[in-house]
């Protein structure tokens, strides 16, 4: 069986998993509905486009980012400052100060940039940055809590945000990837060049300061009170219910205005995301069969040999770990208008960094078609293990009693099966299959 027909056959099997979950039921882990079934593609698409940018970084050039939830993180908030209206009378109450205030604070940081370069090593150098930043510090702050009290005090129940600019939704895509790409660039030119396990503590240091300031700046996102009611580039499934044209269209196909509404949605979802993980598949193949993936994949494998051969190691670990966070942005911002809501509280590094390691190095490191292949199907699993879980345990402890101890304890914990077995997978591919399913050629 030659290499080709083996990887297709793999895509195929996943469709398959897919195709029994919308249409069987006797099998104990499969549910039978074709909205589940959406559900999981739709996630699993944003996983794999995920794990493409953690592909680039990881696959290409050899960087160890586990600050992917910060990226994520960012690519939602874009969203919600893209595409929600401006909270009425925020600008006008505070909004001009929080502005001023963000300004006074990068040209303090920019000034304390400048005297470490012009002045001389010593002493002064020192004194100069300390009362540089020192005094910006205070005057930021001066500035910028006033304007904060005013906006948070506006609405707080409902609001207390300074809110977006009320562009189409499909807009913050794009500038979901470039905040993520903007802080890749601050966390590169602090920390490439450096050893990895350096960078993997500046990139998972900078993704908590980044859910921290989501989780307690309300007026920049509401913080723990959530943003809901975000803009959707398809309708909103009541709006479809109470649509009198969809509802005949619905009954003449069969279905329930209910079951119809969430169907449409769910697969306009789908063909939006799989437009957007082609495009980006494409432009990584584009990207990994060029003279620059090339060079990526040498300095990879021998950094030594690539300075000696004339070659700017970190500039170009810096464009790579740029792109690489920028498609974690735009996942995250697709995530965020998937769900309609941005939820900083649910930002966890489990879900957004450890899940989408193991589905890169389940489906090949290396290889982009692997990382795709690796966010569906461990994303289907992850979803699907836990009524495994539960269906096995009910068949171990099919000869207890129904209220015996051992046994509630066991069926409570099914849970925890999704950490167990991917724990579990990732340890026999590490073991067994290192490469993937579908390794690196």
């Amino acid at each position: 069986m030659s290499e080709t027909v083996k990887h297709t056959l793999l895509f195929v099997a996943v469709g398959v998993l897919l195709l029994l979950e919308g249409t069987t039921t006797g099998l104990g882990i499969f549910s039978g509905s074709w909205n589940s079934a959406l559900t999981i593609l739709n996630m699993g698409l944003i996983s794999a486009i995920m794990a493409l940018g953690v592909n680039l970084q990881w696959g290409f050039a050899g960087l160890f980012n586990v600050g992917i939830m910060g990226f994520t993180a960012l690519g939602g908030l874009a969203v919600v400052l893209t595409a929600m209206p401006a909270t009425p009378g925020a600008w006008s109450a505070g909004g001009g100060r929080i502005l001023l205030a963000l300004v006074l604070g990068a040209l303090t940081i920019a000034a304390a940039i400048m005297a470490y370069r012009k002045l001389a090593a010593g002493l002064t150098r020192v004194l100069g940055m300390i009362v540089l930043l020192v005094v910006g510090f205070f005057l930021f702050r001066v500035v910028l809590d006033p304007g904060v009290d005013a906006v948070e005090s506006i609405n707080p129940a409902l609001a207390g945000n300074i809110g977006g600019l009320g562009l189409p939704v499909l807009l913050a895509w794009p500038v979901g990837g470039l905040l993520a790409a903007g802080a890749a660039w601050v966390i590169g030119k602090t920390a490439l060049g450096l050893r990895s396990d350096y960078l993997a503590i500046a990139t998972l240091g900078i993704a908590e300061i980044i859910l921290s300031v989501l989780k307690n700046e309300d007026w920049l996102s509401r913080g723990v009170k959530n943003v809901v009611g975000l803009p959707r580039p398809l309708p909103y499934e009541v709006d479809l219910q109470n649509d009198p044209g969809f509802v005949a269209s619905a009954a003449n196909w069969g279905f329930d205005p209910t079951t119809a509404s969430t169907l449409y949605v769910k697969l306009g979802y789908a063909l939006l995301f799989t437009a957007v993980l082609l495009v980006l598949l494409w432009m990584a193949q584009m990207a990994l069969k060029s003279p620059w993936g090339r060079m990526m994949r040498a300095i990879r494998d021998n950094e030594i040999a690539a300075r000696a051969m004339g070659k700017d190691v970190t500039r170009r670990h810096l464009q790579i770990f740029i792109l690489g966070s920028a498609i974690c942005g735009i996942a995250g911002a697709m995530m965020t208008t998937l769900d309609s809501q941005l939820t900083p509280g649910t930002y966890n590094p489990l879900r957004f960094t450890f899940l989408i390691w193991v589905m890169v190095i389940v489906g090949g490191s290396g290889n982009n078609f692997g990382a795709v292949l690796g966010g569906i199907l461990v994303w289907f699993l992850w979803i699907k293990v836990e009524p495994l879980g539960i269906m096995l345990i009910e068949l171990a402890t099919s000869g207890m009693a129904e209220d015996s101890w051992p046994r509630g304890h066991l069926l409570e914990s099914a849970a925890h099966m999704r950490l167990f077995t991917m724990g579990l997978i990732l340890l026999l591919m590490l073991r067994f299959n290192p490469r993937g399913l579908i390794p690196e050629k």
